[in-house]
């Protein structure tokens, strides 16, 4: 019986990649394996196939020969194979699994340091203008007595008698091999014998970190500014991770902010409001002058430009929102409550045009009662 084209066989092109040839076979050999098909002859004989066609392409010479010659190209290189134990061993596939995901055994990966975070409180004053913080972080930087090794001057790590030096150590569960971090030296391959006296066979030890952090003009709570490399120590001489400060802006007495505006409440007697005037309200660059028109209504805003917060990204400014409130007198004299009862006397003429809201509000009254 003639024999089925590899390629065929495995479901791939020609022209396909060592990985694609690489990855059918895997399907394939799962599939068929016979500790997954015990007892069935023909997963048996497919799982075969399956593996004399990869060993022939996954080989380079074979593989040339077969694309030349075909199946008497390799007749004599390439036979069926077992599937217990071996090259071609279902723990085996699994093992180039685990390999391809964490790292083929004997190469060890050396870890960039964490990164931080660091909450920066701000005044809102200090935010807008920008400042420049001192601020002091707790880090784990490389031990400068053993550079970091872990091994006491003079000695050297040697290879961790666990796992051989490879980082991973193999499982069998059952037809399963499960491959894992080596629990005695963690994935690094090598054990301390002889541990630094500073760092304890680390490699790291805990320092405090004095930094100046330049905080740019208009930040606002919630942004991050990154500082490079002030993170934690990576292991093995692997870069350090990076500090990122997370700016929060304290409550402030007379502003508040949203985005580049900012907003405020201004008290202003009864008169200013029925007459009219100049108000002084305070600005983050001084204070400035807001002319209150004639007839204000309490809860009436208005807008000064570009008196806000210039902004962190395109450094236009925002504007000033003032929130008039009219303050009612308190404590008064009997003259001045005469006065005002006098002068409220002359509001009651027939005439709603001195109080167009509180006549529209009881045509409104009326019109639910009735």
């Amino acid at each position: 019986m003639a024999k089925q084209d590899y390629y065929e066989l495995l479901g791939v092109a020609r022209t396909a990649t060592e990985a694609e040839i690489k990855k059918a076979y895997r399907r394939m050999a799962m599939k068929y394996h016979p500790d997954r098909n015990p007892d069935d002859k023909d997963a048996e004989a497919k799982f075969k196939e399956a593996k004399e066609a990869y060993e022939v392409l996954s080989d380079t010479r074979k593989r040339a020969a077969y694309d030349q010659f075909g199946h008497a190209g390799v007749d004599n290189s390439a036979g069926a194979g077992g599937f217990r134990g071996g090259a071609g061993g279902f723990s085996d596939i699994f093992g180039d699994v685990f390999n391809d995901i964490f790292g083929a055994g004997g190469r060890h990966q050396n870890y960039r340091g964490a990164d931080l975070r660091y909450r920066l409180e701000l005044t809102l004053e200090e935010a807008v203008a920008g400042t420049t913080a001192t601020i002091r972080i707790p880090v784990h930087v490389t031990c400068k007595t053993c550079d970091g090794t872990g091994a006491k001057p003079g000695s050297q790590p040697v290879t961790c008698t666990t796992c051989g030096g490879h980082g991973q150590v193999r499982i069998q569960q059952g037809f399963f091999t499960v491959q894992q971090t080596c629990p005695h030296c963690h994935g690094t391959g090598k054990m301390i014998q002889d541990p630094c006296s500073d760092c304890h066979g680390e490699g790291v030890i805990q320092e405090q970190k004095t930094l100046q952090v330049k905080v740019p003009a208009g930040v606002d709570t919630g942004d991050r500014i990154r500082l490079a490399g002030e993170g934690e120590a990576g292991t093995g001489g692997a870069p350090a991770g990076d500090l990122y400060v997370e700016v929060s802006v304290k409550h402030h007495d007379v502003f508040t902010r949203d985005g580049n505006n900012l907003f405020c409440d201004v008290p202003i007697s009864f008169v200013t409001a029925t007459l009219g005037g100049e108000v002084e309200v305070p600005t983050l660059n001084g204070k400035a002058v807001l002319k209150v028109p004639e007839g204000t209504q309490t809860g009436q805003q208005f807008r000064l430009r570009s008196k806000g917060v210039q902004s962190v990204r395109s450094g236009s400014p925002g504007d000033l929102l003032c929130r008039v409130i009219i303050e009612t007198p308190v404590k008064l004299s009997k003259k001045q409550k005469e006065l005002l009862q006098a002068f409220e006397d002359t509001l009651k003429d027939g005439n709603n045009a001195h109080t167009p809201k509180h006549s529209s509000w009881l045509d409104a009254v009326k019109r639910f009662f009735e």
